[in-house]
């Protein structure tokens, strides 16, 4: 096997591992590593590889720079950015591709578990209920609420479209021309200062990035209701705290943080109305098979081109 067609997984999950065993057309001598690794790991892992299957590693500046066989990395989802350095992969040519469209209903199935899990008060019951409590103190019902969604890619349309079946009104932040009546498009600021519940659903990029500041997130209505399974680096983490513990915001729930894993100490952990799920929006057996399947498609597709 030369370098050129050298393919190498170097941040492999036993979730994943059983997804890659059943795509129709294999990676031939694929070297495959298990777990996470740290930027040394990663380095001494990619190596002498063309290829990249990239989970959830971060390829800095320094990994680039010290794997010069590298020309192209698949990253295992939409926001390559947040895990990889762009800008170092464009000034050694290395191709970064990234995966859409896999799970768009499932992590529209994830946010709206949330936001019942959020207005019924099921999570914090469920905590009562083991120690022997009896206690539930739910915000409302769904129907006939005003859900805002921050951007209306594949996920957030499919977050909409749930929402509309459970009778809520959607109102929409977007710069994608929406052709449907039942959605109302709004500038962002109307958006925050209407909703009920506010969802986002756009990717971290250096536009996005800290745009729902402290300053835009005071302009939620107060008792409102936010869910993020998009990126934690969208908002200021500490202002939403604050929010949480000062009543501004009745609850919230989020599946995406700023550092991941969350820190032990994290103050999240402490936030009674506030219902964290670690990444998983995503993870559903069906949407990890179209990942993974549409991940082994890029290879090939660049094994090709040198072959």
């Amino acid at each position: 096997m030369t370098k050129t067609d050298s393919v190498v997984f170097p941040d492999a999950s036993p979730l994943l591992l059983t997804a890659l065993r059943q795509v129709e057309r294999p990676i031939e001598d694929i070297v495959i590593h298990d777990g996470p690794a740290d930027e040394a790991a990663l380095i001494d892992r990619v190596q002498g590889h063309a290829i990249a299957i990239n989970n959830e590693s971060y390829f800095t500046r320094t990994v680039i720079e010290q794997c010069p066989d590298l020309r192209a990395i698949v990253f295992l989802g939409t926001g390559a950015s947040s895990f990889v350095d762009m800008v170092a992969c464009e000034e050694h040519g290395v191709a970064v591709h990234n995966i859409t469209g896999y799970g768009d209903r499932t992590v529209a199935e994830h946010a709206i578990g949330l936001l019942f899990t959020v207005y019924r008060d099921i999570a914090r019951q469920h905590c009562l209920m083991e120690n022997g409590g009896w206690d539930g103190a739910p915000i409302g019902e769904l129907h006939g609420k005003t859900i805002g969604l921050i951007g209306l890619g594949g996920i957030g349309r499919e977050t909409a479209n749930i929402a509309l079946a459970l009778g809520m009104k959607v109102l929409a932040a977007t710069r994608r021309a929406v052709d449907d009546d039942h959605i109302q498009v709004v500038d962002l600021d109307t958006l925050l200062a209407e909703a009920d519940i506010v969802s986002l659903h756009l990717a971290l990029t250096p536009e996005t990035e800290g745009m729902l500041d402290a300053s835009r997130l005071r302009r939620m209505k107060r008792g409102a209701v936010l869910i993020n399974t998009a990126r934690g680096a969208l908002l200021d983490e500490g202002e939403f705290e604050a929010m949480l513990v000062d009543g501004h915001l009745a609850g919230a729930a989020v599946d995406v943080y700023s550092t991941e894993p969350l820190p032990a100490d994290h103050p999240f952990r402490r936030i009674p109305n506030l219902v964290l799920t670690a990444h998983t929006g995503w993870q559903s057996p069906e949407a990890v098979q179209r990942l993974v399947s549409c991940a082994v498609d890029i290879v090939h597709t660049e094994l090709d081109a040198v072959r």
